[in-house]
């Protein structure tokens, strides 16, 4: 058997392992995403096999590499204003909403990976501010977590390289709201868009309550990797975070249907968004 193979018991005991540490599903069929994803892994904590690794991770004593395990299996590639449509809803319709709103305007970007999402909010706060001068007076404060504290320090660096620039970021946004990075082809976010985001380390299937109350919480495209009771409580969770009418905005492919009678669904055409009752 090679090195980088699991055993079908091997890989089932990892499936629960994942779900129980982070409330991720792994399908039957996502073997090789554990294999593609942990194999280097194998070199960095100088393990022969990938059934060591697998097997020390799941150790309490073996904390960094049960991190790193989590890092690996957790981070998600994203892209700037994915799906385009939530951005404009909350340009043309949240922002608008609460343009006299006095005091900070508070968004959650739950899961943000490796930030192009907090940071897209904040480019979306900038426009509107620059066609809408006298609102929103009180600022935005934008908390962005994460499950991978390694995402997070990318995160808060803020540098992307061209690859990441290209996914979304439009040639007229990337020059009003970068500046050249540390390496050939990067580039880094402006101080003055950094200034609205906290980045922070939060696990969802944790409490939420030390993060205070928000008006918008974005966590899109997560849930899908959640079971049906996972979701119910951190969707209960999201319901306790809102403040009153708060939005929830949620991936393209994902409902709360069945799963809550706390929200009423808004169809935005295109999108829908869920206003806390």
């Amino acid at each position: 058997m090679s090195n980088r193979e699991l055993s079908l018991s091997e890989y089932q005991e990892f499936r629960q392992f994942l779900e129980h540490q982070c409330g991720i599903v792994l399908g039957e069929s996502k073997l090789y995403l554990v294999k593609s994803r942990l194999s280097p892994l194998m070199g960095r904590f100088n393990i022969d096999s990938l059934s060591e690794l697998v097997k020390r991770s799941m150790k309490i004593s073996e904390r960094a590499l049960r991190a790193a395990v989590i890092d690996a299996m957790t981070t998600n590639e994203t892209l700037w204003f994915r799906d385009t449509y939530p951005f404009q809803i909350l340009h043309d319709r949240i922002f608008a909403e609460y343009k006299n709103h006095t005091g900070p305007l508070k968004i959650w970007s739950a899961a943000c990976s490796s930030g192009q999402e907090p940071y897209s909010i904040a480019i979306t706060y900038d426009e509107f501010k620059a066609k809408n001068p006298g609102a929103l007076r009180g600022s935005i404060k934008i908390t962005a977590t994460d499950i991978s504290n390694k995402v997070l320090e990318q995160c808060g660096i803020g540098e992307y390289d061209s690859l990441a620039l290209a996914r979304g970021l439009s040639a007229e946004r990337r020059q009003k709201y970068f500046t050249d990075g540390s390496k050939p082809g990067s580039m880094k976010v402006r101080d003055n868009l950094k200034t609205h985001i906290h980045f922070r380390h939060l696990n969802l299937l944790d409490s939420y309550s030390l993060l205070g109350k928000f008006d918008v919480i974005f966590c899109r495209n997560v849930l899908i990797y959640f079971a049906p009771e996972v979701k119910r409580k951190i969707i209960a969770q999201f319901r306790q975070s809102l403040n009153p009418g708060g939005y929830l905005i949620l991936g393209a492919s994902e409902s709360i249907s069945g799963l809550t009678d706390d929200f009423e669904m808004i169809r935005c055409n295109p999108g829908i968004i869920y206003r806390r009752k």
